[in-house]
């Protein structure tokens, strides 16, 4: 008796096994697409290792569409077209142009920007505590004023500066003007300093070489290079040129003081990119873009190169090498 009960209990299991497979919902597989000037792994991985804590696995619920501008902004255009006809579920924007060409390319897919520069400036917000529309995410700083922080950090590194080439590679009424002119806020900081700004304009990879002419007439002592996508994409050709020139050079990107300028700060860029993926983890769960407001950096780092100080035959005072997050020997 025992048998055939046993027998009937494993008899009903296995017929009723199919309908119990059935009964379990397949899960979920999310599509994003990534536009971004050129990929980064480490800040890749900041991003994806956020998402993976948040339960988003690459391979398994989450299929990651890349698509890089290799410093060529109008192809952003034509991924962010891309990425619309294949229906993705969120678009992540990692600079102002990418964010500019996704928001131009949908209204209803979500947008998520990790790297844009005063966002509500440019037009691709309403207001970063109101964004409205379907984009939203962090800011890459807290606008010019973080310029003049930049300005300050360079004079008490080097104190007998006087004259500063200011790069500019994405004029937008942001830092500095169509022309190069810094904005006010810039203007105001590089007076307080006693800094005379030699504005310079690169449009495109061509410009370069009148850019550098341009500041080596203009009698330049450093330096002062802005966040577009090509100064980072050429970023080792500008500091070929401030190596060249004994010029020391100031940016907001780290990559710049790790690849051989003398300084960078602004913000932490891993940090941006874990704070991100909150947002794609409230947004995939059902939030709205518009009620999520544009947050505004929490955690900046300031890295200092000790070799091309030591090139340039510059001690780097204590003062500033004690607020260093990073220094590199």
């Amino acid at each position: 008796m025992r048998r055939i009960g046993l027998a009937v209990v494993l008899a009903v299991s296995l017929a009723l096994a199919p309908f119990s497979a059935e009964a379990q919902p397949a899960e979920k597989v999310w599509r994003i697409g990534i536009l971004a000037i050129v990929r980064i792994l480490p800040l890749e991985e900041a991003f994806l290792q956020s998402l993976r804590e948040r339960g988003y696995v690459e391979g398994r619920n989450l299929v990651v569409e890349r698509r890089f501008s290799e410093g060529r902004d109008e192809r952003f255009a034509d991924f962010a077209a891309e990425f619309v006809r294949l229906k993705v579920d969120l678009i992540v924007a990692a600079s102002n142009e990418a964010a500019q060409a996704a928001k131009k390319a949908t209204t209803t897919i979500p947008i998520v920007m990790t790297a844009v520069v005063s966002p509500e400036r440019l037009g691709l917000v309403a207001s970063l505590a109101r964004p409205a529309g379907n984009l939203t995410g962090l800011s890459l700083d807290t606008g010019p004023e973080i310029a003049g922080k930049m300005l300050q950090l360079l004079k008490e590194t080097v104190p007998k500066i006087s004259r500063v080439a200011t790069l500019a590679t994405s004029p937008s009424r942001v830092w500095f003007d169509e022309s190069g002119a810094p904005v006010r806020e810039i203007a105001a900081a590089s007076q307080a300093l006693r800094l005379t700004l030699v504005p310079i304009v690169v449009r495109g990879p061509d410009d370069f070489a009148g850019a550098f002419a341009a500041a080596a007439d203009g009698r330049a002592e450093a330096l002062f290079v802005d966040t577009g996508t090509l100064a980072f994409v050429h970023r080792r050709l500008i500091l070929e040129f401030a190596a060249k020139q004994r010029l020391p050079a100031m940016c907001a990107v780290r990559e710049f003081a790790d690849d051989g300028g003398l300084m960078a700060y602004g913000v932490d860029l891993k940090d941006l990119l874990r704070r991100a993926a909150t947002y794609v983890d409230k947004i995939l769960k059902g939030a709205k873009p518009a009620d999520l407001p544009v947050e505004q950096p929490t955690k900046f780092e300031l890295v200092i190169n000790l070799k091309p100080a030591k090139a340039l035959g510059l001690t780097i005072p204590q003062s500033v090498l004690l607020r260093a997050d990073q220094v590199i020997e």
